[in-house]
Formats: C-alpha cells, sequence, structure tokens
C-alpha cells in the first residue's frame, strides 16, 4: 500500500468516525424523547384507569342512591293509597307526615347539591370522570405510538452505523418526526385522530 493509498485510507475512516459520532448523538436525542413519551404514556395510563375506577365507583352510588329513591317513592305511593282508608284524622295526619318524609327524602336522593350526592350530581360527576378517562385513553394510545416510532428510529439509526448507509440516518429522522408529531397530538390534541 502506497503513502497516498494509506492517507486516503485514514481520512476515510475519519470521515466515517465522524459520521458514526452524528449518529450516536442521533440515537441519544431520540433516546431521549423516547423516555418522555413513554413517562407520559405511563402516567396516561396510569388516569386512564384511576378515572375508569373513579367512574365505576360513582355509578355504583348512583345506582343505590337511585334505588333507595325508587324505594322510599314506592313506600310514599303506598301511604297515598292508604291514607284513604285511615281510621281516624289522627292517623290520616301521621300518615301524611310520613307521606310527606318519605318524598322529601326521594327528592333528596335525586338532588343534593350541597354534598353533591344525589343521582343526578353523581350522574354527573360520573359522566365526568368518564370523559376524563376518555382523554387520558386517547393521549395513552399516541404515546404509545410515539414510543414505537422512537424505537424503530433507533433501530434505523443504529443499523447506519453497522451498514454505513446514510439513507437510513435520513429515515431515521423522518419517523423521529413523526414520533414527536404523536408526541405532540397526545399532549394537545388527542381526539383529533381515532386510535382505538
Amino acid at each position: 500500500m502506497s503513502a497516498h493509498e494509506s492517507m486516503e485510507h485514514a481520512e476515510h475512516a475519519q470521515h466515517a468516525g465522524g459520521e458514526n459520532k452524528k449518529i450516536a448523538l442521533l440515537i441519544a436525542v431520540i433516546a431521549l424523547f423516547l423516555a418522555l413519551s413513554e413517562t407520559l404514556g405511563k402516567g396516561a395510563q396510569t388516569e386512564a384507569i384511576s378515572k375508569n375506577v373513579e367512574a365505576s365507583n360513582l355509578w355504583a352510588f348512583f345506582q343505590a342512591k337511585s334505588i333507595r329513591r325508587t324505594t322510599v317513592q314506592v313506600a310514599a305511593d303506598q301511604g297515598k293509597l292508604s291514607l284513604a282508608t285511615a281510621p281516624d284524622d289522627a292517623a290520616k295526619a301521621a300518615l301524611q307526615k310520613q307521606i310527606d318524609d318519605w318524598q322529601k327524602t326521594a327528592a333528596r336522593y335525586r338532588s343534593e347539591p350541597d354534598t353533591g350526592e344525589g343521582s343526578e350530581q353523581l350522574a354527573e360527576r360520573a359522566k365526568h370522570a368518564e370523559h376524563e378517562r376518555d382523554e387520558a385513553t386517547a393521549k395513552y394510545h399516541h404515546f404509545e405510538l410515539a414510543s414505537a416510532a422512537f424505537q424503530i428510529a433507533i433501530v434505523l439509526a443504529s443499523a447506519t452505523i453497522i451498514t454505513g448507509i446514510l439513507t437510513l440516518a435520513w429515515v431515521s429522522g423522518i419517523v423521529t418526526l413523526a414520533g414527536i408529531a404523536m408526541t405532540a397530538l397526545g399532549l394537545f390534541q388527542p381526539h383529533l385522530l381515532h386510535l382505538h
């Protein structure tokens, strides 16, 4: 090998080493994005599970209140039927007072704005929790796709170092941009794409 060929070979190796450092930096940046999307995804998944449990609990409470309200309303209706057959005015007055109490209780079971535990308020709270659950689930799906894109981008960038085919690095960059876009959609517009 001549001195000239040795110089060309050394320059080529130095150039390849510089490219590999750039690719390694690209991989590090993609890994950072991957860690971010994984963390956001895990947080969204945890929130979706939490809101699902909250909604289920609220709907169970709603059903219990509805059953209680129905039971009390049936008792009040039965009392109204018995009112006509009450033996005297004192019995009628006592029965009417009980009917009024049952109706007040039934009305309270339907709506308790002070405590937020009437069936109407419970239904609203449950629907709100379901909305938050759906929002978190949509975010989670976006973050999962972003993580997959970042993982693919890392593989492509790594393959660039092994093969020396720079086109793979460019494709890795494009896939990284797609992952960043999915992360942004998950953060700001999780319902723009329907990913169920």
